[in-house]
């Protein structure tokens, strides 16, 4: 069973499961969520204090492309 994303993850480091960042989470809506590649210091507070925020440059997470969810949203290696 996949990991799942709330709006709790919203800030959170992206990684692969070698462990390098891929960004943050910029927004989830759903069972996706939009991450920066390249969050600024201004985007990485913005998530933080909740305000999402999604832009062009943003890729999106599926929940079956992850490992697992905790401190980190963990990519599953295999993708």
């Amino acid at each position: 069973m996949p990991a799942t994303l709330t709006d709790d993850e919203v800030g959170k480091k992206v990684v692969d499961a070698e462990g390098k960042e891929l960004g943050i989470v910029a927004k989830v809506e759903g069972q996706r969520a939009a991450v920066d590649p390249n969050p600024s210091v201004a985007e990485h507070v913005m998530a933080k204090v909740g305000w999402e925020g999604e832009d062009e440059e943003d890729y999106i997470v599926t929940e079956d492309m992850l490992d697992r969810v905790g401190d980190e949203v963990i990519l599953r290696g295999d993708l």
